[in-house]
């Protein structure tokens, strides 16, 4: 595979990793979700560096499910995608959704920032909905928006 298809994927663990998904699954979801190439870092990590990072990046005071910094679409994506454990399994408690999938989903949804995607505006919001549901429904999982 020549370079400007290649995925590097470092994924750190900066919290508890039991019952977390592994590297393959990260790979397979953020792979999925990519255009091209690309250099990504994906950090899981616990609530109190989540709501810092949340606080310091976007100006909220509380952790959320993922965040994604973007550095280069050019020649490959390049950029981390921060991902809290525990906001993904409260919410995917909360929202009877099983654990992977919601894990797929936010690393899908988190790849699609990375690469410019945004949801904003309503418009953009459905096209990068419905870009989701496409990605997912390949990988075997169900629409995350179905209510």
């Amino acid at each position: 595979m020549n370079a400007s298809k290649r995925l590097n994927l470092s994924v750190q663990y900066a919290c508890a990793r039991d019952g977390l998904p592994v590297r393959a699954d990260f790979f397979r979801w953020a792979r999925a979700a990519l255009d091209g190439g690309g250099a990504i870092a994906i950090r899981l990590v616990d609530i109190d560096e989540g709501q810092a990072l949340n606080r310091n990046y976007r100006g909220k005071d509380y952790p959320t499910n993922v965040l994604s910094f973007p550095y280069d679409t050019e020649p490959v994506v390049q950029g981390d995608l921060v991902i809290c454990p525990a906001v993904v399994a409260r919410e995917a408690a909360e929202q009877s959704k099983p654990l992977a999938a919601h894990y797929a989903h936010l690393t899908v949804h988190g790849m699609l920032h990375l690469q410019g995607w945004d949801h904003d505006i309503d418009n953009d919001a459905q096209r990068m909905e419905d870009k989701e549901r496409e990605i997912l429904a390949a990988l075997g999982y169900p629409d995350p928006y179905a209510a």
